[in-house]
């Protein structure tokens, strides 16, 4: 038996987990409030200005009081210029809402992306002897270690 990473697979995939999460009672109840969340999400985001509704996210219905979230101040305040249209609306598609509070989630905002590695290029021949020179050259400290390490790395 080999101890290799099975092929990924599509986004199809997920669909047998999303079944077991509709039938099982704990999963049934997250899957009708996640459900809930982003119906609700559709219509808060079809009553606001395309940039506004991109950078919202329905965190929480509570009875008659929706909590949105947001990544800024600025977005805070212009949300809430617009809450009572928006509510509004949702009451219109179904949802009993009288309050939507308005928070802020600075973590929102970020983008979590992985560093590019470092592209470098090996020194060559001439500079290694540069540095050699170089060296023998500098008095013993601090820089004359720098270089010996420098060299020491490029010529492994």
């Amino acid at each position: 038996m080999s101890m290799t990473t099975p092929p990924r697979r599509n986004r199809s995939a997920g669909a047998p987990v999303l079944e077991w999460l509709d039938r099982h009672p704990q999963g049934s109840h997250m899957m009708h409030t996640a459900r809930e969340l982003l119906a609700v999400q559709a219509v808060l985001a079809g009553t606001l200005p395309p940039a506004l509704a991109r950078r919202i996210q329905v965190a929480r219905i509570d009875g008659p009081k929706i909590t949105v979230m947001v990544p800024g101040p600025a977005h805070a305040a212009r949300l809430r210029q617009l809450t009572e249209a928006a509510a509004r609306r949702i009451r219109d598609a179904g949802w009993p809402v009288e309050q939507i509070v308005v928070r802020i989630d600075a973590a929102m905002g970020r983008t979590w992306t992985e560093k590019p590695r470092r592209e470098t290029e090996p020194l060559g021949e001439n500079a290694l002897r540069s540095f050699e020179d170089l060296g023998r050259q500098v008095a013993p400290g601090p820089l004359a270690d720098a270089i010996g390490r420098l060299l020491r790395h490029h010529r492994s």
